[in-house]
């Protein structure tokens, strides 16, 4: 085993063909994009941290799932960037590593994906209970599963390979998956085919479950408008993340199991890299616009910071009178009357809102 790794100590990576000047600039905007997946997930991320008005399920998934996307691609923006400015090479624990973080990361997507369908079929179906079954146990136990049995399984998958005997050293592919190594095995392992199969049944489960998730969903909805306004908010971005996840895992499936050395060397890098490029960045985002919480907290945040932007220029003796004159109508006393601000929170399961506003007092 020990001799079969000295011998293939490096294994290179296809689609990386350019000339140096169309390396420097796929460098410059895969670094851009990697940073725009970066900020966008973690300020969801701080964001439901640091709001105590967020610690609600909903809510905690997201944060799950922008944790995971920030996971995943941590297994492959390095190193394909490192990739466009020196030669395409990865050794053999690099890229079982590699194979390890990135199937890890794609199987936890589908996991916390099918909590939060869980989730939104208990506030909209069964909304009197939702807090009974919601508790922060069952909440917890469901979060350590859908990290723990991802994990578990192509950890499980990852070793059923290593240090297989290797007849080859060329992956045909921009990064590393278990299935280019076992094609490069001399023989197929029995092991690493069982486990295999058994991850596929596992999570095929999972799309079945989604499905019928959405089935009841959409059968509640079509008797009651208030809870058509409550899919509509919340379903929607969970949906549009459910579709972008199912394209990227179908175009990637697609290129491992039947691509074609006929088709362009872009598209088959598309259909490679689409599931660490699209939903990375489709997540935060339509979760971010959509659901109205987390829109408004992250509105306030820059509002304030351009204020105070604003009001570091002014002269301390003048912050007062600016003050006073950024707020007209809601800043001055008449007689008695003073305006203090009200707050109002109706509650919605699984992400409710506030809304403030301004009102006399006397």
């Amino acid at each position: 085993m020990m001799d079969n790794v000295s011998a293939l100590p490096l294994l290179t990576l296809s689609g990386i063909t350019h000339t140096l000047e169309q390396r420097i600039i796929l460098f410059l905007l895969s670094l851009l994009w990697y940073l725009v997946i970066l900020l966008g997930n973690v300020v969801v991320v701080c964001i439901i941290i640091m709001d105590k008005s967020l610690h609600e399920p909903m809510y905690i998934f997201l944060c799950n799932l922008c944790i995971n996307g920030l996971y995943g691609t941590v297994g492959f923006y390095p190193k394909f960037l490192l990739d466009l400015l020196s030669s395409p090479v990865i050794s053999y624990a690099e890229c079982l590593l590699q194979g390890f973080v990135i199937h890890s990361s794609t199987c936890s997507d589908l996991s916390i994906l099918a909590i939060m369908a869980y989730d939104r079929y208990v506030a909209i179906c069964r909304p009197l209970v939702y807090h009974s079954i919601m508790t922060k146990q069952r909440v917890s136990a469901f979060l350590f599963f859908s990290w723990f049995i991802p994990l578990f399984c192509m950890f499980m998958n990852t070793a059923s390979i290593l240090g297989v005997p290797l007849c080859g050293s060329h992956i045909n592919k921009i990064y590393c998956v278990n299935w280019m190594v076992v094609q490069l095995a001399c023989t197929t392992p029995k092991a690493n085919a069982f486990i295999a199969y058994f991850n596929i049944l596992l999570y095929f489960l999972h799309v079945v479950f989604i499905f019928w998730t959405y089935i009841c969903l959409i059968r509640s909805c079509l008797s009651s408008q208030e809870k058509r306004g409550m899919f509509m908010q919340t379903c929607v971005p969970h949906l549009i993340s459910l579709i972008t996840f199912s394209i990227a895992v179908l175009l990637d499936l697609m290129y491992m199991r039947f691509g074609s050395k006929n088709s362009s060397q872009d598209l088959q890098n598309f259909m490679a890299i689409e599931i660490l490029v699209i939903p990375p960045v489709m997540n935060p985002f339509i979760y971010g616009f959509r659901l109205t919480k987390i829109r408004n907290r992250i509105l306030s945040l820059f509002h304030s910071t351009r204020k105070d932007c604003g009001l570091s220029l002014i002269a301390p003796h003048q912050k007062d009178t600016a003050i006073l004159q950024t707020w007209p109508n809601h800043s001055s006393v008449d007689g008695n009357k003073i305006l203090t601000r009200v707050q109002v929170k109706p509650k919605v399961f699984g992400g409710g809102y506030h809304r403030n506003f301004l009102s006399p007092k006397k």
